[in-house]
This record gives C-alpha cells, structure tokens and sequence, in this order.
C-alpha cells in the first residue's frame, strides 16, 4: 500500500509526542532504570543488532549500553562481566572534570571560560600568562607538547607536580594538541576556585544527583586527584553522564549543569583534529571529541584509552556506550607504584608492556605490589577502532526512519 507524505506525516504524530514526551519525563532511578525494546522507543531491532555485532567483533569489549529516551533499549556484556562489573575511564574522566568548570561558572565561583589561568593559579603568572580555561578545555594552551602528549605523567609520584613545571611552546588558541597536562590542571583550579578538590566536588554535584554510588575516582601517591584520567564505574553509569548531557544537563527537576555551558560544549571549535586511531574526520569542543557533525546527525563523546566511549546523539535522545574488559581491582583508588616507578622513563609504550609482562609472570601482584587502573592485552581495542567510522554510522542509523 502506497503512503502519500501527508499520509505518512499524520501517522508519524503521535510517535513524534511520545518521543518527546518519553525524552522530557523519564530519567533512571539510583538503582532502577527502566528497560525497554528498540521496537517502543522507535528503532528497529535490526539496527540494534548490527551496532552489537560490530562492537563485539572485538574481542577486547567488555559491554555496550544502548538507551533511547532515558531508556535502555539494548544492553551487552562479555562472558564473565555484568551490569555490575566496572571500567576505568580513562580519559573519559576529562569530560567529567570538565563538567565541574562549567557548574563551577554556573555558581559564580569561576568567572568565565575566558579567564586568564592565572587568575587562579599563581604560578601561571609567568611566560603562561595569557592561557585562558577555555584553552586548556578545547587542548590548544600551547603548553610544551611532547610526542607522548605527558602520558608519562601517569607514572609520576606527583602528577600535579609534574603539570606545574611544563612551560610554553607555542602561543595559545591557534594549535589543538591533545595534552594531559592541560585536563590534570583543573583539579587545582577547582580547589582554588571552590576550596575543595575535584574528586569531592565530583561526588557532590554530579556522582549524587545522578544516583551513582559504586565507583572509583583515582588519585596519585601524593593525593592529588586524577583529572585527565581514570574513574571506575559501571557502563550503566558511564551512561547517566552521557544522558545528563543529553537532557542539557537537567536530572530530573534539577538543573546540574547550565543548558548554556552544554550548548557551547556541543558546538565545533576544531573540526579537524590529528588522527588517532582512526583516519574519521573528527572534531573537539571543551574536553569532547566530535564523531559526527551534519545535517543527520551530532555524536559527540567521551572517549578513553584502549577504547572507552560514551557516544551522545543530544538531538534524538540517543546514548552508547562501549567500554573494554578492565582488571577491577578492590585495594584502594591512590596509585602505589612500588618497583614499577624505575620504568617511567622507560617511554610509555614500553612500560606497559613491562608492567604487563611483570604482572602476567607473577614478579609483582596488581593490587598488592602495584595499585592504579590497569588495562591488560585482552581489554586493547583492535576491531573497533578500525571499524570506528562504521560504528559511527551505525550509531546515527539509530535515528534514521
């Protein structure tokens, strides 16, 4: 039977209000969420299937979250993982972080994006004294920018420390360079800004109104709080992030984050970025990457290393996310290097493979000899990023009819 546009409009009405309606009205309880079909949030079964197959090609995923309108739709885990079981973020966290500048700015505690650092960091005061928020957030400080991007940072007693001594190589805002040292500066301008560090801050004003409880937020061996790297959760709570910036930052009756600051974290700053790990034309804004950005379609997400995604289509309500197998451990969230400090000078490449080889052999324990988020072999994405462009498609033919 043939449809007439006019026809197939009408019909389409009252999808289009429940749509809305469920988008406006349902958010998940602290440790409730309501699960649904593809079929009654309007997706086809099909479609779910196809994003699945392709995200467990790899062997290294350890689950996939779907939801559609605050719902989820479709959910996965790998043999010996469940709804329970946690990842590390990785850098996923710099999206959190960041998050905490941008209530910050809601609360007046920090003026604006375009504050100078030093107006909150003294020892800014210096040849860094023009580089603004804004230019740490969208990774264009021009701060001296090594080819591991001061991934040895991750291997330091001090990371803070570390962060404080890299000085200038460029002028800031013309260049996007992903830098570490960039998202590890925001904890100590919260704890400036708000008398207390990034971790406490993250729990209060995002981990519980969002119903989060069961988490890791990592810390160094000097207690400074981790702000580039490395919180453990459930994939199911990664989520409530994603779904916290696609309901422009209101859970529930309460306005977490200003839908200002979401708007201006969802927009293009850099539309090209370098490659890294895939050659997808892709883009960064205020600590997210930019999949996709057209007239179908805007998937921004959180992304981290070995491959941890949370993936937000804002405009159809649509968040996925994907995160690798991770080696939960249960002694502590203050990283504890031990013997495995001599190899930080080692080069990063080599002193993963060191540290696994080390643990894999039995010469150190993870967890007793050596305490920080660890990924091993089996939890390094290979399939998914070189299917990356696809799985993007497949995410935005969610919200194709």
């Amino acid at each position: 039977m043939y449809l007439n546009f006019k026809t197939k409009k009408f019909l389409l009405l009252p999808l289009a209000f429940f749509t809305m309606f469920c988008r406006a009205d349902y958010f998940p309880q602290s440790d409730n969420w309501e699960v649904s079909s593809p079929e009654v949030e309007g997706i086809s079964s099909s479609k779910i299937d196809k994003l699945m197959e392709m995200s467990f090609l790899d062997k290294a995923t350890q689950a996939v979250v779907v939801i559609k309108n605050g719902k989820i739709i479709s959910e996965k885990y790998a043999d010996g993982y469940d709804m329970n079981s946690h990842g590390t973020s990785w850098s996923m966290a710099k999206s959190y972080y960041a998050a905490l500048i941008g209530i910050s700015i809601d609360k007046g505690e920090i003026g604006s994006l375009d504050d100078a650092v030093a107006k909150y960091l003294d020892y800014f005061n210096d040849e860094r004294s023009s580089i603004t928020l804004r230019d740490l957030l969208d990774m264009s400080s021009g701060l001296d920018f090594p080819s591991h991007e001061h991934e040895k940072m991750f291997f330091q007693a001090d990371h803070l420390d570390y962060a404080k001594q890299v000085g200038v190589e460029k002028d800031a805002g013309i260049k996007f360079e992903y830098n570490n040292v960039n998202s590890m500066l925001l904890g100590d301008i919260l704890l400036e800004a708000t008398g207390k560090k990034a971790d406490v801050l993250f729990e209060e004003r995002i981990l519980q109104p969002l119903g989060i409880n069961d988490y890791k937020l990592w810390k160094d061996e000097k207690g400074n709080v981790m702000t580039y790297c490395c919180v453990d959760m459930s994939a199911r709570d990664y989520s409530k992030f994603g779904l916290l910036f696609a309901r422009d930052g209101l859970w529930k009756d309460e306005q977490l984050i200003s839908k200002a600051f979401v708007d201006e974290t969802f927009q293009v700053v850099w539309n090209l970025t370098p490659e890294r790990f895939t050659d997808l034309n892709r883009g960064y804004s205020l600590h997210w990457w930019i999949s996709k950005y057209d007239d179908e379609s805007k998937i921004f997400n959180t992304s981290g290393k070995f491959g941890q995604f949370t993936f937000v289509d804002r405009e159809n309500d649509v968040i996925v996310t994907r995160i690798t197998k991770y080696n939960q451990q249960d002694s502590g969230s203050v990283q504890k290097w031990g013997v495995m400090k001599y190899l930080r000078w080692a080069g990063i490449d080599n002193a993963i493979n060191i540290g696994r080889k080390l643990i894999e052999s039995g010469s150190i324990e993870a967890g007793d000899d050596v305490i920080t988020p660890f990924t091993d072999e089996k939890g390094e994405s290979k399939e998914f990023y070189e299917n990356y462009a696809d799985i993007i498609d497949a995410i935005a033919d969610l919200s194709r009819n």
